[in-house]
């Protein structure tokens, strides 16, 4: 892999299909005046200003990082990045964040409009106590491995998890599952009810009034199994369906080669949302517990 000016690239410790990109002090510092034309508002309501920041990102990096960040999100092989400052510094608060998380974004394609916080990125708390209909915030279960984008008609090729702060955290680690490392992916995939369209809804909290239907398995044009599903949300027609659901859920849960990391405060998990799964740990119980994340989900740049 190419040397590109103020990134380092290595493989992740837990596995050689995640790559980890650091940004060197001396992108961020070049960064801070660009990003601080556009306030938040801006961002939001003005959405070529997205691009421009994110034009300013590429730029440092000779526009090398576009193309390496697009090159491992289709890759197959890899599909996973991690990516964020060398070094968080006094500079580096939760609005740089935003905005270094759009800027990337923006690099890799257009963010979806995101129905449960009204525009195209969502920031949501995990506390100690929650009323919410959503495992998102929920902190003392585990959230079961899932993909995103389950329930909308909007196409859902990546997703983006950005941690914005933490404190008094344990547990909470990432769980995500390549599906060409999944034991029971040949199985389950080539079983026909996986293949049959299923009826996926969504509680209250999302602002999603209405529902889709497709199957949880499908194929790329190479014949590689893809995968849409998320435990909470499809409806099973009948008995077939649901036991297809258990089996499928008890299999992803049950997994040897799921990898387990802990992501650094203001660091991004992007994925391909097509093979990859993702979940999370439960917390260990603490009433200060504190963590604020950002999410974008979005689909690849088509050819014009």
């Amino acid at each position: 892999m190419e040397n590109i000016i103020g990134i380092d690239v290595q493989e992740h410790e837990r596995s050689k299909r995640i790559l980890n990109i650091k940004l060197k002090d001396e992108i961020i510092e070049k960064l801070i005046f660009p990003f601080n034309k556009f306030d938040l508002t801006a961002l939001e309501l003005k959405p070529f200003t997205r691009f421009t920041i994110a034009k300013s990102l590429d730029d440092l990096t000779e526009n090398k990082l576009s193309k390496l960040m697009n090159y491992i999100i289709r890759d197959r092989s890899t599909g996973c990045f991690i990516i964020g400052p060398s070094n968080i510094t006094s500079k580096i608060n939760d609005k740089f964040l935003v905005k270094l998380s759009t800027a990337v974004a923006y690099l890799i394609g257009i963010p979806n409009y995101d129905s449960m916080a009204g525009k195209y990125y969502a920031r949501f708390h995990v506390k100690h106590q929650d009323s919410s209909d959503s495992y998102l915030r929920k902190a003392y279960r585990n959230m079961d491995l899932h993909t995103d984008g389950t329930y909308v008609k909007e196409v859902t090729d990546w997703l983006m998890m950005t941690k914005l702060e933490e404190k008094n955290v344990e547990g909470g680690e990432t769980a995500i599952l390549h599906l060409d490392d999944w034991e029971h992916c040949a199985d389950l995939s080539k079983d026909p009810v996986g293949k049959q369209d299923f009826v996926w809804g969504s509680p209250k909290s999302k602002n999603v009034g209405y529902k889709v239907e497709h199957p949880v398995f499908s194929y790329d044009e190479n014949g590689n199994p893809e995968i849409s599903y998320i435990d909470q949300f499809p409806e099973p027609k009948n008995m077939e369906q649901g036991n297809f659901l258990q089996r499928l859920s008890d299999a992803l849960e049950e997994s040897k080669n799921k990898v387990i990391t802990k992501l650094p405060v203001g660091c991004s998990i992007i994925a391909n949302n097509y093979f990859w799964l993702h979940g999370r740990k439960p917390f260990k119980e603490n009433k200060d517990l504190s963590r604020e994340l950002l999410r974008i989900r979005g689909h690849f740049f088509k050819k014009i």
